[in-house]
């Protein structure tokens, strides 16, 4: 997730510097073009390259739109993690009758499952630093399975039925840890939705064609003017246009491990030092620090 902090120069330069380097090729063969057959080409009206700026400003307002959804969809998502996930905690020591072991041992399963999903999210290992919150026996139970978050999820439903078994846990107890663990399948199922659901590939590759079509219409109603103001205003306008749809492609993807990513790493460190506090834990934690200008 971007801070509020500057952001380098080169980071911005980086996203659109290949577009750019193509914009300007294009200008410069339209350049020659048009000076080698200036008397063959027609005249073009402003109207025309007025036309297509204003096309590629009402997709990209679209597509920026429709990004900012996604990326604040699965911050909700996160945001709702984060209260049942305290919820739930507080539940085992009002609600249950059961040893504080027993409680660290569900809410460790908790804070594992947190980091789990956030690892499975962007493609990494889930399985990595888990054997700090579980026991070996849990371990070994949960590598066995594709999806290990909702693995974890599955031993907390299945000791909270054994504690019921055993009178540690009433019905309504039960039922009220039942109802935040189903809560927090739905979440996970919503952010894997989200993961697995791809923009419109076409778009973009529409998107920019459009942006080099104008590129070169507007080439040709400028060929009056000087290649060494011409050319700049090309550049110029294209990076606009370029960083804006740039801006949009990295948003709309939330779980890739990027600078613009959901924060799922500090939330779930978020999510450890509040569970950690609830419990009366010694060693909590230092919030996770932000990588330079972002927070992963």
């Amino acid at each position: 997730m971007l801070l509020n902090r500057h952001i380098p120069i080169s980071y911005i330069f980086n996203k659109v510097k290949t577009d750019i380097g193509y914009v300007l090729v294009v200008a410069l063969v339209v350049l020659y073009l048009t000076k080698t057959y200036h008397a063959l080409l027609p005249e073009m009206p402003f109207t025309i390259p007025t036309f297509l700026g204003t096309a590629i400003s009402i997709l990209l307002s679209f597509k920026l739109s429709q990004s900012y959804d996604r990326w604040w969809e699965a911050r909700k998502i996160w945001g709702s993690i984060v209260n049942d996930s305290r919820s739930f905690v507080i539940q085992l020591q009002t609600l249950a009758n059961m040893d504080k072991d027993i409680i660290k041992k569900i809410a460790y399963r908790q804070i594992a499952w947190c980091y789990a999903l956030g690892r499975s999210l962007r493609g990494l290992n889930p399985l990595e630093n888990l054997e700090l919150y579980l026991s070996e026996k849990d371990y070994e139970e949960i590598k066995s399975h594709t999806n290990q978050s909702l693995a974890l999820l599955q031993l907390n439903a299945l000791e909270l039925k054994e504690r019921r078994e055993h009178g540690q846990l009433t019905i309504f107890s039960q039922l009220k840890m039942d109802d935040t663990l189903v809560r927090l399948c739905d979440a996970q199922g919503r952010a894997e939705r989200l993961k697995t659901t791809i923009f419109p590939v076409t778009y973009r590759m529409f998107l920019h064609f459009i942006i080099y079509l104008f590129i070169i219409v507007l080439s040709i109603a400028l060929k009056e003017i000087d290649w060494y103001f011409q050319i700049p205003l090309l550049l110029l306008i294209s990076s606009a246009f370029f960083l804006l749809e740039k801006s949009a492609t990295i948003m709309q993807d939330p779980f890739e491990n990027k600078p613009t990513d959901t924060a799922v790493t500090a939330i779930a460190k978020t999510i450890e030092i509040n569970i950690k506090q609830l419990l009366k834990e010694e060693n909590i934690p230092q919030p996770h620090q932000p990588d330079k200008f972002y927070l992963l």
